[in-house]
C-alpha cells in the first residue's frame, strides 16, 4: 500500500485546511480543542432537512443528559418508529450536539429513524468512566420513554463516530453484560477500540492527515485517570473475553487512519464469535470522514450506506 492514496476531493479539502497553518492540535489547550471541533463542524455543507429537532434532557441515574431528537419525514400513521441512539466522535474531549448535527441528520433521513444524539460528559473534566455512564444512561432513558417522542423502546440501534465509535461498541456489550435494553444494530465508524493497539497502522498513519498517533496519546491522556485503565473492555472493546451474542454490526474504517487495523481486527474477533458483521474499508478516506459531506462525495456516499444499514436492519 502506498504511504497516503487520497481520495482526490479529500485531497484538496486537507490541502484548505492545511494552508490556513496553525500548530499541532495535541500542542493546543483543551479549549482551543474544542475551537477547532467547533469549526470542523462547518464542513458538512448544508443541513439535511428532517421533520422536527428537539432538545430535550435524559434524566436518568439521578443526573440530566442533554439530548437532541431528530425525527424523520413520515406518513401520519406510521407508528411508533425505531429509534437510533447517536454519539458523536471528538476524542472524548470535544464535540457537541451541534459538531456532527449533519450526520443526525442524514441519518434520521435516509434510515427512517428517530435519531436520538447524546451530549455526553466531556474529559479532562468528567474522565471515563463518566461518557460510558452516560451512554449507558441514555440508552436506558430511550428503552423507557421512546414513546413520549413517537419511538418504540423496543427498537434500538446504536451509531458512533471515532470516540462516539468506541462508546457505541462498549454499550453493545455492556448492556448485553447487564441485561439492559436490547440493541438490533451497531454502527461504528472509524471506531478506537484498542488503547494498547500497535498494528501496522498506527505506523503507516502516525503522522496523519487529520489524527496522528500524538494527537490520539493527547486524547487518551485526556479520557483515563490511569494508564492501566487502557485494558478495560469499557474503554478497549476489542478487549472483551468472549462477544458471542453481541447486536450485528456493520464497521467503517479509513484506509489513511491510525485506528484502522483495530477496527477491522474487532470486525474480525466479532464475526469469528458468531456476530453478523459488514465491514466497510473505505479506500482514500482519512479519520473523520463522515464530517466532509458538504465538499466530499466519497463522505456521502458512506454516510448514506451506514444510514441505508440502519433502515434495512429494522425493515
Amino acid at each position: 500500500m502506498s504511504a497516503v492514496s487520497l481520495d482526490p476531493q479529500i485531497e484538496t479539502l486537507l490541502e484548505q485546511v492545511a494552508a490556513k497553518g496553525g500548530p499541532a492540535p495535541e500542542t493546543l489547550t483543551v479549549a482551543e480543542n474544542r475551537a477547532f471541533g467547533r469549526a470542523f463542524g462547518a464542513l458538512a455543507g448544508t443541513p439535511v432537512p428532517v421533520a422536527d429537532v428537539q432538545d430535550t434532557t435524559a434524566v436518568a441515574d439521578g443526573r440530566g443528559i442533554p439530548v437532541r431528537i431528530y425525527r424523520p419525514f413520515t406518513e401520519p400513521d406510521a407508528g411508533p418508529l425505531p429509534v437510533t441512539l447517536f454519539f458523536h466522535g471528538g476524542g472524548w474531549v470535544f464535540g457537541d450536539l451541534d459538531t456532527q448535527d449533519n450526520i443526525a441528520r442524514t441519518v434520521t433521513s435516509r434510515s427512517g429513524t428517530i435519531v436520538v444524539s447524546v451530549d455526553y460528559r466531556l474529559a479532562p473534566e468528567h474522565r471515563f468512566p463518566a461518557a460510558v455512564d452516560d451512554a449507558y444512561a441514555a440508552l436506558t432513558w430511550v428503552a423507557g420513554n421512546a414513546p413520549g417522542f413517537g419511538g418504540d423502546g423496543g427498537r434500538i440501534a446504536v451509531f458512533g463516530e471515532s470516540a462516539g465509535g468506541n462508546l457505541a461498541a462498549v454499550l453493545a456489550q455492556d448492556s448485553l453484560r447487564r441485561g439492559g435494553p436490547r440493541i438490533t444494530l451497531q454502527v461504528l465508524a472509524y471506531p478506537a477500540v484498542d488503547r494498547f493497539d500497535d498494528s501496522p497502522s498506527m505506523y503507516e498513519n502516525m503522522t496523519g492527515p487529520v489524527l496522528s498517533r500524538s494527537y490520539l496519546e493527547w486524547f487518551w491522556g485526556a479520557y483515563l485517570s490511569t494508564p492501566d485503565q487502557g485494558a478495560d473492555p469499557r474503554v478497549s472493546p476489542a478487549r472483551c473475553d468472549e462477544p458471542a451474542g453481541l447486536a450485528p454490526a456493520v464497521i467503517a474504517t479509513a484506509e489513511n487512519d491510525p485506528l484502522r487495523d483495530q477496527g477491522d481486527h474487532y470486525a474480525r474477533k466479532l464475526a469469528d464469535a458468531g456476530v453478523p458483521v459488514q465491514h466497510l474499508q473505505v479506500e482514500g478516506a482519512v479519520h473523520g470522514f463522515l464530517s466532509f459531506t458538504g465538499s466530499v462525495q466519497l463522505s456521502r456516499d458512506v454516510l448514506n450506506q451506514l444510514s441505508d444499514a440502519v433502515a434495512t436492519a429494522f425493515n
